[in-house]
């Protein structure tokens, strides 16, 4: 509340100056907009001075009012106020820890008793930043690519008996995705429970006719974070970036790809697309059933309780531990970037990396530096080409002083890169929504499954050695001569990597 009577009192103040100025200066426009913009710089620029943010993001924020103060301006109202976040996220958060602290405490399976001691630690910090519980009961099975993903995944459509969950970040009208629309019209017509859920921002070419088809036939429809008025709100900076489906409270999928016929390798632009899924079954899908529960019902209004919705079948072939983390700008641990710096910091032998987008905090960089240094085997892969350039060229700014390090970073040349993937020790991995980069930390609302010791895991580290082969290595000397003009442009874009 304060904050707004703030707002709106900056904003009188700048409008009495703006009046004071047209009278005692005349109608002198650059007069009136040189006072304008230099209230409008100091003014913004204290509120977000007091707002104790990070100090590189408070100064990429002020350096950005004060070249660019009109572009500012509306970058700060579209993406840069805190008070949103408190106000619209605070309650969401309160009961999404009541709901996985409940669901925690209902786990059937027992602790398992032969892990290291080092991954006793990680479970346990999981445990405490996520809330969310570890399974020993629970099977999982990696989709390397678009194709085995879309199969598997309308496989499981098909056998839908009760409910059917789906949320994703960017869902298209194409030809995969009217084939999931017409499967799930079917499921819903034949009294099947369809609930389906895309972000505002993601999916926002998604046409009407589309979604209203889905409604027609019975599927209840929801778009979260869907603003009065998409291009004048903060509300836009907070992306559901998740990609979540169950099915019956038994089979759950989780992963990279979003639902179009680019992650089918069909794009000419990017041709084949490198993505990776995960296939889950058994206890652990209970929590991402939370995950998507908690979502409807903050962009709905309803609160499914009915344990129908939550499967009893644990999975006797279950080997390792899983568990499914959940975070987002209503998660002040920020789970999922800690996580991953545990697990960077714990390592022994190597830490393997891949992401589409590469914009780490001091912590992430750091860790990642150390690690190298230490004679750690660290590597990053990356795509050769981008699908934006803003990120793509603030992730190459980073590149310099981890090659110095001893990181070896890859550029993916088959295609586009998009999974990710955090490997460590050829024994732990993370895989799901989250990139390594600042939004997925702090702006986004992502889920991601934590594997310790299972068989998927050599799944992934058997697919990364593969990518490596269609990979080329960045060579730290041709790196350093780089033309002037693109060493000026990368940097200009890490400039602008806290507001990304």
């Amino acid at each position: 509340m304060r904050k707004g009577i703030l707002a709106v009192l900056i904003s009188v103040i700048l409008f009495a100056f703006y009046y004071f100025g047209v009278n005692a200066f005349g109608k002198t426009t650059g007069t009136v907009i040189g006072i304008f913009s230099t209230l409008t710089v100091v003014s913004i620029g204290f509120m977000i001075f007091m707002e104790n943010r990070h100090p590189t993001s408070t100064m990429a924020w002020i350096l950005l009012l004060a070249l660019m103060p009109l572009v500012g301006l509306v970058f700060y109202f579209l993406f840069g106020q805190n008070y949103f976040k408190r106000r619209k996220y605070d309650k969401k958060a309160q009961r999404d820890i009541l709901a996985y602290e409940s669901q925690a405490s209902r786990r059937q399976a027992p602790d398992h008793p032969a892990f290291k001691p080092k991954y006793h630690q990680l479970l346990q910090l999981s445990r405490r930043l996520a809330r969310t519980p570890v399974s020993f009961a629970s099977d999982t099975r990696v989709l390397t690519n678009g194709e085995e993903t879309f199969n598997t995944l309308l496989q499981e459509l098909e056998q839908a008996k009760h409910h059917i969950h789906m949320e994703y970040y960017i869902y298209r009208s194409d030809a995969i995705g009217t084939q999931i629309q017409q499967l799930l019209i079917r499921k819903a017509r034949a009294g099947v429970a369809v609930r389906f859920m895309v972000d505002a921002v993601g999916s926002l070419q998604l046409p009407p006719s589309f979604l209203n088809e889905l409604k027609e036939a019975g599927v209840q429809v929801a778009v979260f974070g869907s603003p009065k008025w998409i291009f004048f709100t903060s509300r836009v900076n907070y992306r559901n970036h998740r990609k979540i489906v169950v099915i019956d409270g038994s089979v759950g999928f989780i992963g990279g790809l979003n639902v179009g016929d680019e992650y089918l390798s069909r794009s000419k632009t990017f041709g084949f697309w490198r993505d990776t899924h995960l296939l889950v079954r058994g206890e652990a899908v209970r929590t991402l059933q939370v995950v998507f529960l908690q979502d409807w019902h903050y962009e709905t209004g309803e609160q499914l309780s009915d344990q129908a919705y939550f499967s009893p079948e644990l999975t006797e072939n279950g080997r390792g531990a899983v568990q499914i983390i959940a975070s987002g700008p209503d998660n002040e641990r920020r789970a999922l970037k800690n996580i991953f710096f545990s697990m960077i910091v714990s390592a022994r032998k190597s830490v393997w990396l891949a992401t589409p987008y590469f914009i780490p905090d001091d912590d992430i960089l750091t860790a990642l530096r150390v690690a190298a240094l230490s004679g750690l085997d660290v590597r990053i892969l990356f795509p050769s080409k981008p699908d934006k350039w803003l990120p793509y060229l603030a992730s190459h700014s980073y590149f310099p002083s981890l090659l110095s390090a001893g990181v070896r970073v890859y550029a993916y040349e088959r295609g586009f890169m998009h999974s990710k993937l955090l490997i460590v020790d050829g024994e732990v991995a993370t895989i799901g929504t989250a990139n390594m980069d600042m939004r997925s930390f702090h702006l986004n609302f992502e889920v991601n499954a934590l594997l310790v010791q299972t068989d998927s895991v050599q799944k992934i580290v058997d697919d990364y050695i593969e990518d490596l082969e269609h990979a080329s290595l960045i060579d730290r000397t041709k790196s350093k001569q780089k033309r002037i003009v693109t060493r000026l442009l990368e940097s200009a874009a890490r400039l602008m990597s806290p507001l990304l």
